[in-house]
């Protein structure tokens, strides 16, 4: 077993940096501890004195993937771009990720909703529930200037987006496709900017 090089971020951080990649790519109920302490070098005593069940590192990962989340949607508002643009920097958040081999981590443990801790099923629903009112309020903007066009409320428009960027991550991991999540969001997008949303 090799020596952990624990660097800045401390062992709860390098601990977090494994289980989200695991999670991203395997899903939660893919990897065991012994996958984390083996890759870091650590013993399950460390493991567990930082996250002593599976469920409270399951939580932990949510609301840090969800601060982040939240931090780099909060610089795109504050950006002051078009709404068109903000809602391109939304779908590149996710193009990003698929280039790194991964998909949405909430998106993935969405998947595995029924068998996860209620603590983990709350972070979730709250991961999604911030998202449909970030793009609400982009969706709304753009109408008011006149850059974006949908019928009715903009919260069924906003959640029409985020079922279809989810849908389109796991189609193009399906078939190990970047340029496929990125012709759907294209589309998806230019049909807000027509005038004409998906129904």
């Amino acid at each position: 077993m090799r020596q952990a090089a624990i660097g800045p971020l401390g062992t709860a951080g390098q601990i977090l940096d494994v289980a989200e990649r695991l999670a991203q790519t395997r899903g939660f109920n893919g990897f065991s501890d012994a996958d984390i302490t083996t890759e870091l070098g650590i013993t399950d005593a460390s493991l567990h004195f930082h996250f002593p069940e599976k469920a409270s590192l399951g939580r932990a990962l949510i609301d840090r993937y969800s601060a982040s989340f939240t931090e780099a949607l909060s610089r795109i508002e504050k950006s002051g771009a078009p709404a068109p643009e903000q809602l391109e920097r939304y779908t590149a958040i996710y193009a990003g990720m698929l280039k790194s081999g991964r998909i949405c981590l909430c998106g993935m443990l969405a998947a595995e909703y029924n068998t996860l801790p209620s603590s983990m099923q709350e972070a979730i629903r709250a991961f999604f529930d911030f998202n449909e009112r970030w793009l609400a309020r982009a969706l709304e903007s753009g109408r008011r200037d006149g850059t974006l066009a949908f019928d009715g409320q903009p919260e069924p428009a906003a959640r029409a987006i985020t079922s279809g960027i989810e849908g389109a991550m796991l189609l193009a991991r399906l078939y190990g496709r970047t340029e496929q999540f990125t012709s759907a969001a294209e589309r998806l997008l230019a049909a807000f900017a027509a005038g004409t949303p998906p129904r």
